[in-house]
This record gives C-alpha cells, sequence and structure tokens, in this order.
C-alpha cells in the first residue's frame, strides 16, 4: 500500500544517508523512491535523491516557464524548483502538508545537476527486478515517453519509474544549476 507522508514546513524531511538507511543492497533489482502526483504514482532511483524536503516557497525567477516554480537556497547552493504537477500537466498543484520537493542529483560529465520536484507526497521505497519493469509505451501524453525509464506494478497500483538524467536534462527555458 503506498500512504502519504505528513511532514511539516521548511524542514529537510530525509537525506539520502537516512533514505537508504536500513533498505537491503543484496537484491538483484534496483531501488525507487516513490511519490504521487494526483492519482498517480511515479519513482525516481534512490541513487539520484539528494535529501527530501517540506514544501516552502521559493523565490521565484522572472520570465521563468509556469512550470519553473523559482529557486531555493540549500546551504548555500542555488536549487531550480519544479513543480511536476504542471510539467507533467497532471493538475493545478495544490501545496498541502504532504506537499513536499525531493532533491535530485545526476552527475553529467564533470558536472552535477542539481534540481528540486515539488511533489505531493513521498510513499515508499520500493526494489524493483530489471524483470519486473515493462517499457512504457508512449501515447502522446503530458509525460513524455524519453522522461520515463518504465513502468512497474506494486499491488494494486502501476508506478512510472522516470529516468533522472532525461528529466534533469536543460530544456529551453529551463534553469538548471551546475556545481
Amino acid at each position: 500500500m503506498i500512504m502519504a507522508i505528513e511532514v511539516p514546513e521548511v524542514t529537510t524531511v530525509a537525506s539520502n544517508d537516512m533514505l537508504l538507511d536500513g533498505i537491503d543492497f543484496i537484491s538483484d533489482g534496483d531501488q525507487y523512491l516513490t511519490f504521487v502526483l494526483g492519482k498517480e504514482h511515479y519513482g525516481v532511483d534512490i541513487l539520484s535523491v539528494r535529501e527530501i524536503r517540506g514544501w516552502e516557497a521559493p523565490t521565484i525567477i522572472p520570465n521563468s516557464p509556469s512550470y519553473v516554480k523559482g529557486v531555493i537556497n540549500l546551504r548555500g547552493v542555488i536549487v531550480p524548483i519544479i513543480d511536476l504537477r504542471k510539467r507533467f500537466e497532471v493538475s493545478e498543484p495544490t501545496y498541502i502538508r504532504t506537499t513536499v520537493v525531493v532533491v535530485l542529483i545526476v552527475k553529467t560529465g564533470n558536472h552535477e545537476k542539481t534540481m528540486g520536484f515539488v511533489v505531493d507526497a513521498v510513499s515508499d521505497v520500493i526494489n524493483a527486478d530489471d524483470q519486473d519493469v515493462q517499457v512504457s509505451p508512449d501515447f502522446g501524453g503530458s509525460v513524455s515517453a524519453n522522461y520515463v525509464h518504465g513502468l512497474v506494478n506494486v499491488g494494486d497500483n502501476v508506478v512510472t519509474l522516470l529516468d533522472v538524467k532525461q528529466l534533469l536534462t536543460v530544456e529551453d527555458g529551463e534553469v538548471v544549476h551546475h556545481e
């Protein structure tokens, strides 16, 4: 069962070390942090997650795309914040007690890209073996097939596994910070 975790405002809910604590790494599969957007379930590679923070209003950047909420200062690093509901055209975002920012880092060449994604709630950490991950059909929907690593069944839910490197790829008008 996937459940929402309620978090207070402006706090680090979990760092990568805390997320990985107690997870059995002796498995054939990969671990994914799952989260909810509207009624849909998504997952990202747990090793890309830097931390999970409670929702705080970011500093607005003028003339940004509507899905770029702004930036936050994360211990001296300016991190762009993307609202995945708006990015994926799921529905209009509502910021409630379970709303969090998942901060992701991906190494690309000699650089690291850091970005925060606003999600409705964090759910769970799941294990998915390669044979459990199914190829996602491209229906031309709001979530581009380029962003999707695959689909996996978890109980009664289908979790869309997102390709973090593709999500963090610079697109026209998108703001990305390089460390």
